[in-house]
């Protein structure tokens, strides 16, 4: 079911708030997926349509595949599931590195995830304008 990112319905958002983990899928340079778990918070007020975030280092694989789309950024799909209950999100990614949205992107982790990760100078965050959301939950 097709869901406006910007707006979603309470029991969307209301799973993005819940403890899940997550998966990034981001393209490889050749085109295949890349796929891995990561935790991502959702601001539906962030940006044009929202924005996701998912805190990494600087060094993987996935920062690496963004960079690789050029200053346009990357498009990826995040996606958690719980049962028969499922959401993705999709938009164009980008790395930022600035220490303030560093910091907010942490911030926002340890709100939903219950812990703040430990200092990290090489911590990134890719943010993800999003452009589509769908699910059931």
């Amino acid at each position: 079911m097709a869901i406006d990112p910007s707006h979603p319905h309470e029991s969307f958002l209301g799973f993005w708030r819940e403890y899940h983990m997550c998966t990034l899928t981001t393209p490889r340079p050749d085109g295949t997926p890349h796929v891995v778990a990561v935790g991502v918070t959702y601001d539906p007020g962030g940006g044009g349509k929202g924005v996701a975030r998912v805190i990494t280092n600087k060094n993987s694989r996935k920062v690496a595949n963004v960079l690789a789309a050029g200053p346009e950024g990357a498009a990826v799909a995040v996606c958690q599931v719980d049962k028969g209950r499922w959401a993705t999100l999709e938009g164009r990614a980008t790395v930022r590195t600035d220490p303030e949205a560093v910091a907010d992107a942490v911030a926002r982790y340890a709100e939903r995830y219950g812990r703040t990760p430990s200092p990290n100078p090489d911590r990134v965050v890719i943010e993800i304008a999003l452009t589509r959301a769908m699910g059931r939950a």
